[in-house]
């Protein structure tokens, strides 16, 4: 079917239909539990990058330091954006974001492996990344064309993550 050739009157028909649903209409190809299920998953991985990039900002030490920190308090607050996006669209979704402290840790693709020295951050930050952009590579091609909404976020997403990981790998092989 061409878009030239669409009834308008059953899109107006449908759209009444199930209005509680919100942007959730008929045409929605997604399996909207397992999608808002990944998105409560790379929510909590968000928010564990967070925490990890805060400890970091705050632990830094050292000649080279000042250059780390400032990259990871960068990188926090995009990460809480990360966040703030997922959680919006598992709202759009009609589901409830997960930000249970107790469970963020289990749920997350990331570890929280705080390191010690400031190489070790580094290195760790860069492990994260890499975790993130694999994992979220792979939602990305799981959702596919049944949700573009979602991909559009998690192709976001992605694109800053690897900007992340580079930044990482940058500083790393200064140190």
């Amino acid at each position: 079917m061409s878009i030239a050739t669409i009834d308008k009157n059953t899109l107006r028909d449908r759209a009444r239909q199930n209005v509680d649903n919100g942007a959730v209409t008929e045409g929605y190809e997604g399996d909207r539990e397992e999608v808002i299920r990944l998105l409560n998953d790379s929510l909590a991985t968000e928010l564990v990058c967070v925490l990890r990039y805060k400890r970091h900002y705050y632990m830094a030490k050292g000649v080279k330091a000042q250059v780390a920190a400032s990259e990871f308090l960068e990188h926090a607050t995009q990460e809480a954006e990360h966040a703030d996006k997922l959680a919006e669209r598992i709202v759009q979704l009609g589901g409830e974001p997960d930000f249970n402290p107790d469970s963020l840790s289990g749920r997350s693709h990331a570890e929280y492996k705080p390191g010690s020295t400031l190489k070790e951050m580094v290195y760790e930050d860069l492990v994260a990344e890499r975790i993130a952009i694999d994992s979220y590579r792979e939602i990305i091609q799981y959702i596919g064309d049944k949700d573009p909404t979602t991909r559009r976020v998690f192709e976001d997403i992605l694109a800053q993550e690897e900007e992340h990981a580079d930044d990482m790998a940058d500083i790393l092989e200064g140190l």
